[in-house]
């Protein structure tokens, strides 16, 4: 991206990236909001999105002798869902970006984002955040005037303060990520929550795949902070890898995805409707989260790309795909 900055002389010493932004021209409205979206990766939203859907067909109405799934609102409650979903991860990450600025400015690893090198000023960052904002209520709002359930309404402003909070908590504890997988982990729940209220408290395999969700993203949180350990000591910033040191950080990122594991195990006993389908997501997964730490073991930080986005974008995907069709079929 070029910038209309002149070129600093060599005596001169040049300016942090954040300070960059007092003479350029603002970009148009368009270009802005693609910056900010190809910051904030879409893409992640596979991190959630598949719990989501089969929370939805966990709930999802049944008819007739054969106790059938109900299609009749499905399609519409699964849009509105899924754009939910996708606006409220919008939210939580624009705040994650908006409030980070100044210390991604600071970060060599995240100097070049938008809102950290002044491509995108804060003013930028607010109007995003209250047009998503904005959008989600009004979203949630389609289950009331469609589906006569306002549940998801009055629950949106919660919602979006609690998925908000993960970005602030590095400032005063290490359990962060915990924070993190608990924002996520709150997907599977709502959703149930939009698609059918009664039938939650009486489906308790919809809590133990939001424990599993929990732990298993607070694990994976753990293994992208380790590119970031020395500048969170040197900033002051809590994370389990600060505070612990890299090997032990692993260990523990070792101890939550165990864990995650057998919740999913529990989750597919609790769940009558999960079979041999959802069982082979829950052996893969097993697979690949062992795949994970052994890449880590041999490369270390070079490993964490594939061991972040790739793998668990695939166990996501996994869960969520294989469980769906169990819960169709059955």
């Amino acid at each position: 991206m070029t910038t209309n900055h002149p070129i600093p002389s060599p005596q001169k010493p040049v300016a942090p990236a954040s300070r960059l932004c007092s003479n350029t021209i603002p970009l148009p409205i368009h270009k802005r909001l693609t910056l900010a979206l190809a910051d904030i990766k879409l893409a992640h939203s596979v991190f959630a999105l598949p719990f989501a859907v089969l929370a939805t067909f966990l709930v999802a109405p049944r008819e007739g002798k054969h106790n059938n799934i109900n299609f009749t609102n499905l399609p519409g409650t699964l849009t509105l869902i899924i754009l939910s979903m996708i606006l409220a991860r919008t939210w939580a990450m624009l705040v994650n970006r908006v409030a980070d600025a100044n210390l991604d400015a600071d970060n060599l690893r995240t100097q070049t984002r938008p809102f950290a090198s002044g491509s995108l000023s804060k003013r930028d960052g607010f109007l995003l955040l209250t047009a998503t904002a904005t959008a989600f209520v009004v979203t949630t709002a389609g289950f009331g005037f469609f589906y006569d359930n306002w549940l998801p309404t009055q629950l949106s402003t919660p919602v979006l303060l609690w998925i908000g909070f993960y970005s602030f908590t590095k400032r005063f504890t290490w359990l962060c990520h915990v924070f993190l997988g608990g924002a996520l982990a709150a997907s599977p729940i709502a959703a149930a929550i939009a698609v059918n209220p009664e039938l939650l408290p009486d489906t308790p395999a919809i809590f133990f795949l939001a424990a599993m969700v929990l732990l298993w993203v607070a694990g994976f949180d753990i293994i992208y902070a380790l590119q970031d350990l020395d500048h969170d000591r040197k900033a002051n910033l809590n994370s389990i890898p600060a505070k612990f040191g890299f090997k032990k950080a692993i260990w523990i990122s070792r101890i939550f995805h165990a864990a995650s594991l057998a919740l999913l195990v529990y989750t597919w006993k609790l769940a009558p409707q999960l079979s041999t389908l959802f069982a082979t997501a829950t052996a893969l997964t097993a697979a690949l989260l062992i795949y994970e730490h052994i890449i880590l073991a041999k490369r270390g930080k070079a490993g964490i790309p594939i061991a972040f986005f790739t793998l668990n974008g695939i166990i996501s995907l996994l869960i969520g795909i294989l469980g769906t069709l169990d819960i169709i079929l059955y």
